[in-house]
């Protein structure tokens, strides 16, 4: 999803929601990304308009800056607001908890309603997914629509950043914010304790539901040398298995990352609970590490954030 400049524009700059608990999900080895907030807002407006988009619903040509962007995507209102375009957003989605100062209203993205949505008068609208045919109702009512799909891997964040850059005339800041983010997971990943093999487990929910190393956040442990236990279950299909108890206990992961802790109130002592868990390794050396559900289920800035959870996990386990 690169954005293509039309001819008028004189910029040659290239530029480039995970679900958790039924929910939507760097810069040099200190610092992160500038926190995604209103005054960020005075970003550099470089691009030119009209910009075109090569987004999820394809070619999407926006004619001038954006001042009353809708977003249905949580990841996306971080993005917006991380880039500098906090101040043209108008309405967000009910899901978008981050970052508290975004406009929250009971707009939906899953069940989205294209006259409620409308009623916003929104000269842009971002979303994650194209449900209940949202994408064909707002383009027959005139309103351009940028379909943001959930990543499938690391690149598709930077991706998604500057395409978001380039649709709201903040493609500077949009470039500063993913070679920073970029930045601080390849430092991250390439000062991961080497040739550990230490297991994990990554609970999605209680049911439980993991996820494989081939999804965006099983490749997010992957940079650490992670062997993940979910590759092994007998039915992957689609990268989110559901696990047993038994299938947990067995494989004794030697650390586990909890993505359910606000969602389902999960812990240390909740698992301590579960039939056979009690004895498990991470439970009795202290490696159960507690997520913040939002930040491990989308694929916005804050991946870096996550990224130096892992890192820091990893490193006290093989300490």
């Amino acid at each position: 999803m690169r954005p293509l400049r039309t001819a008028v524009a004189g910029v040659v700059l290239g530029v480039l929601g995970l679900a958790g608990c039924g929910q939507s999900d760097g810069t040099a080895t200190s610092a992160s990304p500038p926190p995604p907030t209103a005054s960020n807002t005075a970003a550099s407006n470089t691009a030119a308009f009209p910009v075109t988009i090569q987004a999820g619903n394809g070619a999407v040509t926006i004619g001038k800056r954006p001042e009353h962007i809708v977003s249905l995507s949580p990841t996306a209102t971080e993005i917006l607001f991380a880039i500098g375009a906090g101040a043209q957003v108008s309405a967000v989605d009910d899901q978008s908890t981050y970052p508290p100062e975004a406009p929250k209203t009971s707009l939906s993205g899953f069940k989205p309603n294209v006259e409620a949505i409308a009623a916003a008068k929104p000269d842009l609208v971002v979303l994650a997914n194209d449900l209940e045919g949202v994408v064909s109702g707002l383009k027959k009512v005139g309103v351009p629509v940028l379909l943001e799909p959930a990543a499938t891997k690391l690149e598709d964040t930077y991706d998604q950043i500057r395409d978001l850059g380039a649709a709201t005339g903040n493609t500077d800041k949009a470039e500063e914010v993913a070679g920073g983010v970029k930045q601080k997971i390849d430092a991250l990943a390439a000062a991961a304790p080497k040739g550990k093999s230490l297991t994990y487990y990554h609970e999605l929910d209680t049911t439980p539901y993991a996820a494989t190393s081939s999804t965006f956040i099983g490749q997010v442990y992957g940079l650490f040398g992670l062997k993940n236990i979910a590759d092994e279950a007998p039915d992957a299909a689609g990268g989110y298995p559901k696990l047993s108890a038994e299938f947990v206990a067995k494989a004794d992961p030697d650390l586990i990352f909890l993505g359910d802790t606000k969602c389902c109130g999960q812990n240390a002592a909740a698992l301590a609970k579960r039939p056979g868990w009690s004895g498990l390794a991470a439970l009795k050396q202290g490696r159960v590490v507690e997520l913040d559900d939002d930040v491990a289920s989308r694929w916005g800035p804050r991946v870096a954030d996550l990224a130096q959870v892992v890192s820091d996990a990893v490193r006290k386990a093989a300490g």
